[in-house]
């Protein structure tokens, strides 16, 4: 079961940059954090294994100071809330880096990811999930994800565009999982699809016929890398 989260990072663009008397970026900052952590927490069953939220956000605003600290501190401070419950044998945070919406929305892809990545692998999460499939430089940024990746981390790389109305191959898939695994040990490597698959009952840019063909494309692709 997935369950959403209001992400820290979007919280944080709440704040406005001219303060707020008596309330300082600070303090909202440790609250955002605080109640992320509720949310999350409450969603734990015994069976339950790891909580994630898509960092749709964080493109735009790493571009923006300060909502770039608050992005950094809320999500940082939560991860890290989380990840130190003894509930948890390691990292159970997971990260989305998105940079294409469903309609086709591309409005964060004017910051560039060697400004994101940075940020983004900062967070004490241990799985980070990543649009790939739509970058325009995927070489360039599995390079720098190569650069920020710790021992324990797993990175799904996106292999099928959901905003590109043509359904990938198997094949295209595979070659694309082979070049994620040029830079990313496959002991940490894994697939996914990027950002787009709206999960609107009023969004019609995907048929749920196509969806279900790029992801049998993505998995049968990913069994012939393997």
């Amino acid at each position: 079961m997935k369950q959403a989260v209001v992400a820290p990072s979007m919280m944080s663009l709440l704040y406005p940059p001219s303060g707020i008397a008596g309330y300082a970026r600070e303090v909202f900052v440790q609250d955002v954090s605080d109640e992320a952590e509720k949310d999350i927490r409450s969603g734990w069953t015994p069976a339950h294994t790891r909580s994630s939220w898509t960092s749709k956000t964080p493109a735009p605003s790493s571009s923006w100071t300060p909502a770039a600290e608050s992005l950094r501190g809320s999500s940082t401070s939560t991860t890290s809330s989380c990840n130190a419950s003894p509930r948890r044998s390691g990292p159970g945070s997971a990260c989305t880096a998105a940079r294409a919406l469903p309609q086709g929305s591309t409005h964060s892809l004017d910051v560039d990811y060697g400004d994101l990545l940075p940020q983004l692998f900062r967070l004490q999460a241990g799985t980070f999930y990543l649009s790939l499939a739509s970058e325009p430089d995927p070489e360039g940024a599995l390079k720098m994800t190569a650069d920020q990746l710790r021992p324990g981390i797993r990175v799904f790389v996106g292999v099928t565009d959901p905003c590109d109305p043509r359904v990938e191959t198997a094949e295209e898939v595979r070659d694309r999982v082979f070049r994620a695994a040029r830079n990313i040990p496959a002991n940490q490597l894994g697939t996914c699809d990027d950002a787009g698959f709206s999960p609107f009952a009023d969004d019609q840019s995907t048929s749920r016929q196509k969806a279900f063909a790029k992801i049998r494309a993505r998995v049968e692709g990913t069994k012939q890398a393997r």
